[in-house]
């Protein structure tokens, strides 16, 4: 059986009214450190969002989600923290805020394959 290592990944949601603490899961971001990874994976649901707060403004809401695909990339245009190593990235992505963008707090995990882990627990818990 081959060894499996260790991840760490958190929920990225989306909470329109800060205030009502209702929140819509967008995207999974997960870092494994032993095997050099850290990605996010995003999808959007506009009519959700829109039926939560109808005037929700998609475009920065967009470009917030973008800014977490591009910085955990490490996209050299995406800022300085993209520039970062992978575990302080993931550290900074997952941090506390109270913005219309968040993250649940990090989860641990074991996998052989985190790309793979990534894919299963986005469809698991974005849809």
């Amino acid at each position: 059986m081959p060894a499996k290592d260790l991840f760490e990944y958190a929920v990225i949601r989306i909470v329109p009214r800060v205030e009502r603490e209702e929140f819509i899961n967008a995207g999974v971001i997960l870092f494994c450190s032993r095997q050099r990874f850290l990605q996010a994976r995003i999808a959007l649901d506009e009519q959700r969002i829109l039926a939560v707060c109808p005037h929700a403004n998609l475009e920065i809401i967009k470009e917030s989600l973008d800014s977490f695909k591009r910085i955990s990339e490490g996209a050299k245009d995406a800022g300085p923290i993209a520039l970062l190593e992978l575990p302080a990235r993931f550290r900074w992505l997952t941090a506390v805020r109270s913005t219309i963008v968040q993250t649940s707090r990090p989860h641990p995990g074991l996998c052989e394959r985190a790309e793979k882990s990534l894919e299963e627990l986005f469809v698991q818990l974005v849809g």
